[in-house]
């Protein structure tokens, strides 16, 4: 076996060390650990994918080299190395760019804990994309919801305490639907490793033996995860837990872990239930459902918001939508816009927490719409940030947003006539409240005040912001411009085609 395919458990078990061994660091040691994991993750994660791409092959890396039931796996192929390079690389921005916040508003003797979530994190997210055995995702999938509570609780206020208990709530209802159907799989079938199940479930549901418990579990599954992402209706912990906790924070939680719970739904769904299994039993038709349905009811809570990062929550949950009516949209390019709407999200909202952070901060800290006229003015970088994201979001031609959208709008013509009609739709619905929220925001920041000289302007930005928020547009600009390649790429991962 080439040594390169032990990298994603080099790198599983190097979090967890990490996370142990940031307990007993200083603030900026503890930092400096976690950044350095970060970009040894997007370097290792880098050189596996172009030796994957290149074989043109998917491997399985069989831990401890004991079979199953005893042993465990890791599934290796272009599409999990591409989405935990991008991953490992939001998460480095993130925490780097997030560096003034985190130093304000954690107390000093606290800050290292935050870094020992952080390392979960991407530990978690590391092993829901390369996992091949289901009761380990689950394993995962607690740590990773114990990390963002973690992560929230950080900073000890009322309102964050209480967020942090929502949120909490949320996801414990979410693990219990995922558990019990994982349950109900294993009863059924005997197994938990993914290729196993699949074999099973194939059968069965051909059988037409168990089928009602079949898709019990199943739909226990996707409701689970779909719960734990925040998806709509369950997508109302979002604006206090954005709105209350640290800016870093909200960017990990809406970029990264949202997508982790995601993105390990779509390889339940390639890898576990088989998209033939998936597609024909119907339950795809509820995520597309929820999805429209976030998308909308999503958009409208933004537009009706006056906080700015309340109205990043609302719009996270539209965004979240976007990616569940893909998913229910086809087994082909439903999918892959679906996936090339992870990328989008998780490098435009972190660049929008953290330049929204610094305007509220050049606005002596005022989070509402009418006390930011103006500061775009008197923090000229992070109004630039903010306003290119806003853009992204809406879908302006050479971002990313862009060619989410239009890869949308295909899978609606690749769709049933059922649904291409009610997707256009809600794509067009959806973009005219994108365009209405972000555009009143980034006309509020660069509103003139009658009678009254502008905001005096800062010269630069923060250092470790100003390289963050560079690097965030410009991968965003680079997957716009030259997004044929990596849609090509997601498209080779993607088992159906």
């Amino acid at each position: 076996m080439n040594f390169v395919l032990n990298f994603p458990l080099f790198l599983i078990i190097l979090s967890l060390v990490s996370a142990v061994v940031s307990v007993l660091l200083k603030k900026e040691a503890a930092r400096v650990l976690t950044l350095v994991l970060a970009a040894l993750s997007f370097s290792l994660n880098t050189v596996l994918f172009f030796y994957v791409y290149r074989s043109h092959e998917s491997f399985t890396y069989m831990m401890g080299h004991f079979p199953h039931p005893w042993g465990n796996e890791l599934k290796i192929s272009t599409l999990e190395t591409v989405i935990s390079l991008a991953l490992s690389l939001v998460l480095f921005l993130t925490v780097f760019g997030g560096k003034k916040q985190l130093s304000e508003m954690i107390e000093p003797e606290k800050a290292p804990y935050f870094y020992v979530m952080t390392d979960l994190i991407q530990a978690s997210l590391l092993v829901l994309a390369y996992t091949n055995d289901l009761f380990t995702g689950y394993v995962f999938i607690e740590i990773l919801t114990l990390s963002a509570c973690g992560i929230l609780l950080i900073r000890q206020l009322g309102k964050t305490t209480l967020a942090a208990a929502r949120y909490m709530i949320f996801s414990l209802i979410g693990s219990g639907l995922f558990l019990l159907g994982v349950i109900f799989l294993y009863s059924l079938t005997g197994h938990l490793l993914m290729p196993n199940l699949k074999e099973s479930i194939s059968a069965l549901y051909q059988s037409k033996e168990y089928r009602l418990p079949l898709l019990s579990g199943i739909c226990l599954i996707m409701i689970g995860l779909a719960v734990k992402s925040g998806l709509a209706p369950f997508h109302l912990w979002m604006p206090d837990t954005y709105g209350s906790s640290v800016p870093a924070a909200s960017g990990i939680l809406s970029g990264l872990v949202s997508k982790g719970y995601i993105f390990f739904l779509i390889r339940i769904v390639f890898d576990v239930i088989g998209t033939d299994v998936f597609y024909v039993s119907g339950v795809h038709n509820v995520l597309f459902g929820l999805g429209a349905f976030g998308i909308i009811i999503g958009s409208i809570g933004a537009l009706r918001e006056s906080s700015i990062f309340r109205m990043i929550a609302y719009s996270s949950a539209a965004q979240i939508g976007y990616i569940y009516m893909g998913i229910g949209l086809s087994p082909t390019v439903g999918i892959e816009a679906a996936l090339f709407h992870i990328l989008t999200h998780a490098l435009t909202k972190p660049a929008l927490f953290l330049s929204a952070a610094h305007l509220t901060d050049a606005a002596g800290g005022a989070k509402k719409f009418r006390n930011l006229r103006g500061v775009g003015y008197a923090d000229r970088f992070s109004g630039v940030l903010f306003t290119f994201g806003a853009f992204s979001m809406i879908g302006l031609p050479l971002t990313m947003g862009f060619i989410s959208k239009y890869l949308f709008g295909m899978a609606a013509f690749d769709s049933t006539h059922t649904k291409m009609i009610p997707t256009l739709i809600v794509l067009a619905v959806s973009t005219i409240l994108n365009t209405l929220y972000f555009a009143r925001a980034v006309l509020r920041l660069y509103e003139k005040r009658e009678g009254e000289p502008l905001p005096k302007v800062r010269l630069k930005a923060e250092l470790p912001f100003f390289l963050s928020g560079l690097a965030f547009a410009a991968a965003n600009l680079t997957l716009g411009i030259f997004a044929r390649k990596y849609i090509e790429i997601i498209a080779n991962g993607i088992p159906f085609f």
